[in-house]
C-alpha cells in the first residue's frame, strides 16, 4: 500500500472526512451527492466535578455522536472553474426527535474552485485554520483534540480562499464578520462590527504535511478567543506505510481583560493494520493564568464492512479545577457504531 492510500485508508477507517457518498445526479457537467452517517455509542465518565465545584452525575448514558446528513453539489462552468455547494445538517439519531427533524445546521456554502487560480468560498463552513494546520490531530470522534478545531473564528459569516498547491505550497486567508445589524443600542457592544481574520501556509510533499497559521481569536468566537492572535504550527509524518505521526504546538498571549493565554504542544500516532486503526495523543497545556496541566486520549476503530465500523475511545483532560476525584475518574469513554452511507 502506497503512503497516499494509506492515508485515505486511514481517513476512511476513522471518519475523518465523508468517504462514503452516494450519486444522485451527474449529467452535463452538474453533480450532486447525498453522503451521512447514523452513529451511536454509551458514554460514561469524564468530570465528576464542573467549573463551579459542583459534584455532576457521571454515569453511562446511550447517546448519539454526531450522525449528519449532507449534500455536495458542483457545476463545471469552464474547463479550469467550478461552481460548488455544500449543505450539511447534524441531528440526533438517538432521541424520538419529533420537535424539529435537525439540530444544526453545520455547513451551507458556495464557492467557485480554479485549478489555476485557487478557490473562494462564502458562508458557513469549517475554519481554514483547521482545514490546512490543526486537521493531523482531529482523529477521534468526540473528546481527545485539544487544539483549536472547526469553528475557530468561522462557521458562518465568512469569505475564504486558498490558493492552488504548488510545489507542494498552498497558502489560505479568510474573514469572519461579527455584525450588529439589527440590534438596539442596549444590545450593542462597546467594540460595534469586528472582523476576524486567519491565514497561513500549508507544505505537503510526500509523507511529510506541515501547516502555520495564525487567528484573530476576537473573545466574541467563544471558546478560548480573547482577542489576541492564535498561533499553530503543527504537522505530520508517515514513518510507513501502516504508522503516521504527528506533532504541534499553539499558543496566544494573555489578554488583559480575558487572560486565556496558553500554550499547548501536542504530540500523536495513528497505526493502521487490516480493518484495525488505532490512536494515541499526549497534550501539555502550559496556562498563563492557571495550573500546567496533562491530557491523553486513545481509540480504537474496526471496520467491519465499507459502510460499517465499530470503536471504542478513552481521553482524560485533566484539566485544573475545583475537582478532587482521582485519574480514573476523570477519564471520559466512548464505544459504540456508525453506519455511512
Amino acid at each position: 500500500m502506497q503512503k497516499k492510500q494509506f492515508a485515505v485508508a486511514v481517513a476512511s477507517l476513522l471518519g475523518i472526512s465523508s468517504v462514503q457518498a452516494t450519486t444522485l445526479y451527474d449529467q452535463d457537467g452538474t453533480k450532486l451527492d447525498i453522503y451521512g452517517r447514523i452513529a451511536m455509542g454509551v458514554a460514561g465518565g469524564g468530570p465528576e466535578f464542573d467549573s463551579a465545584g459542583n459534584k455532576v452525575d457521571d454515569g453511562a448514558e446511550f447517546v448519539d455522536v454526531y450522525s449528519r446528513l449532507g449534500f455536495r453539489m458542483s457545476h463545471k462552468v469552464t474547463s479550469d472553474l467550478n461552481a460548488f455547494g455544500r449543505l450539511e445538517w447534524r441531528f440526533t439519531g438517538d432521541e424520538r426527535n419529533t420537535d424539529q427533524g435537525f439540530n444544526e445546521i453545520r455547513q451551507s456554502y458556495i464557492g467557485l474552485a480554479s485549478k489555476q487560480y485557487g478557490t473562494l468560498q462564502a458562508g458557513n463552513f469549517d475554519s481554514l485554520y483547521y482545514q490546512f494546520v490543526s486537521a493531523p490531530f482531529d482523529v477521534y470522534l468526540d473528546r481527545g483534540l485539544l487544539f483549536n478545531s472547526t469553528g475557530l473564528q468561522s462557521r458562518g459569516d465568512s469569505i475564504g480562499y486558498y490558493t492552488p498547491e504548488l510545489n507542494g505550497f498552498t497558502s489560505f486567508l479568510q474573514v469572519k464578520h461579527y455584525s450588529e445589524r439589527g440590534l438596539s443600542a442596549a444590545e450593542q457592544s462597546s467594540e460595534g462590527d469586528v472582523f476576524a481574520a486567519q491565514g497561513g501556509i500549508r507544505y505537503q510533499q510526500g509523507p511529510f504535511k506541515v501547516g502555520f497559521g495564525a487567528v484573530e481569536n476576537e473573545a466574541r468566537g467563544g471558546g478560548s478567543g480573547n482577542g489576541e492572535v492564535l498561533y499553530g504550527l503543527i504537522g505530520s509524518y508517515s514513518l510507513s506505510d501502516q504508522l503516521s505521526m504527528r506533532l504541534g504546538i499553539e499558543s496566544q498571549d494573555n489578554s488583559d481583560t480575558d487572560g486565556k493565554g496558553f500554550e499547548t504542544v501536542g504530540l500523536g500516532g495513528t497505526y493502521s493494520t487490516g480493518s484495525w486503526a488505532f490512536t494515541a495523543d499526549y497534550y501539555n497545556v502550559d496556562r498563563d493564568e492557571g495550573e500546567e496541566s496533562n491530557a491523553w486520549a486513545a481509540g480504537a476503530y474496526y471496520k467491519i464492512s465499507s459502510a460499517f465500523d465499530v470503536f471504542v475511545e478513552l481521553a482524560d483532560g485533566d484539566a485544573p479545577s475545583l475537582r478532587k476525584e482521582s485519574t480514573s475518574d476523570r477519564t471520559y469513554w466512548l464505544t459504540g457504531a456508525r453506519y455511512h452511507f
